[in-house]
């Protein structure tokens, strides 16, 4: 009697360890995804982060409870950015998106150490079997800007504000000239180094400096509203940057150029999720919308529309690219010859001005 009492109680025993085991496993199944993002700037910059938040938060509206998601803004890059990167990777995230140039050597950094995370970096060029690397071809929405600036411009004199001098800064200032350079051969564009990617005071007085240097258009790849504003209060025009920025300059926005990434990270959360997540280096534009137009200010006429529309539809077929020659250097020696184009690693790369450019 004790012995079958004990088998009794053996396989009951058994089947609820059995049941145990199998509401574990369904747990884990059900697990959220943690995904984090690290942000260079505040997420109320109306620019370049908030442009990523915005992805975010389409993320959190595609996937419900499937996924949760973190970031943290106004990251330092240095030292600061391997700290936060390190602090996702050890606190169950799965997935993290770095989202700023300074941050690649960090999140290359930590990724090696990390090999069950997966990471993505926006803007840089180091991957690695658990690191994906995407961008955006801004180039190509400088030089719809440049076409616009090239009809609206008055005095012929474009200002242009500067985080850093990196190769994509560097190439949107060239796209932006060139471009403006087939409307108006003249033009020139006169660049001021903020030093920063978001400082709104920097930036203003960099606007101010500009106007008063005689330029009638106010172009930027920093991240705060401050240009426009400026430009609003001084008369002049001006383009947003990765995000609409009309709110705060409904007169003086021409357009902005608008960073689209929601559809991306959608893409690559999924791709975690259903086990399909590959590391590659993708470099997108106008054709994969990543890189799009706010709708063109009332200071836009007809013919600058015209061309601009012909700029954005010649990039997206194949038939226009920016930097086709021939093209000239700022010391008006022959860089790229004619009907010969720039291939991507010389434009990643790039660490020279066009003809035209005061910098």
């Amino acid at each position: 009697m004790t012995l079958i009492t004990t088998r009794r109680s053996f396989v009951a025993g058994s089947a609820a360890m059995a049941g145990g085991l199998m509401l574990g496993r369904s747990a884990r199944a059900q697990e959220a995804l943690k995904v984090g993002f690290v942000y260079v700037g505040p997420v109320g910059d109306y620019g370049w982060t908030h442009g990523h938040d915005v992805a975010r938060k389409a993320v959190d509206a595609k996937f419900g409870d499937q996924v949760k998601t973190t970031f943290v803004e106004n990251v330092a890059e240095g030292p600061d950015a391997e700290r936060v990167i390190r602090q996702l990777a050890t606190s169950g995230h799965g997935l993290v998106f770095t989202t700023s140039f300074g941050f690649m050597q960090p999140t290359a950094k930590v990724a090696k150490q990390f090999p069950k995370v997966k990471f993505e970096h926006a803007t840089g060029y180091m991957t690695a079997p658990n690191l994906a690397v995407y961008n955006a071809r801004f180039y190509e929405g400088r030089a719809v800007c440049g076409a616009i600036a090239g009809h609206v411009t008055k005095k012929g004199v474009v200002g242009y504000i500067g985080s850093f001098p990196i190769p994509e800064v560097v190439m949107g200032i060239n796209a932006f000239t060139l471009a403006a350079q087939k409307i108006r051969p003249d033009i020139q564009v006169k660049v001021v180094w903020a030093n920063s990617w978001y400082d709104p005071g920097k930036e203003g007085d960099a606007a101010k400096a500009l106007i008063d240097q005689g330029a009638d258009i106010i172009c930027q790849h920093t991240d705060s509203p401050a240009p426009l504003q400026v430009a609003q209060e001084r008369g002049v025009h001006g383009f947003g940057q990765a995000s609409d920025m009309k709110t705060y300059a409904p007169e003086a926005q021409l357009t902005a150029i608008l960073d689209v990434w929601s559809n991306y990270y959608v893409e690559r959360v999924q791709a975690v999720i259903d086990g399909s997540w590959q590391s590659h280096s993708v470099w997108y534009g106008f054709k994969e919308g990543m890189v799009a137009l706010a709708d063109y200010g009332p200071a836009v006429t007809d013919e600058a529309k015209k061309d601009a529309e012909a700029t954005r539809e010649g990039i997206i077929a194949g038939t226009l690219h920016p930097f086709t020659g021939p093209i000239k250097n700022q010391k008006g020696e022959e860089a790229v010859a004619a009907g010969a184009t720039l291939p991507d690693d010389k434009l990643q790369a790039m660490d020279w001005y066009v003809q035209g450019v005061q910098a």
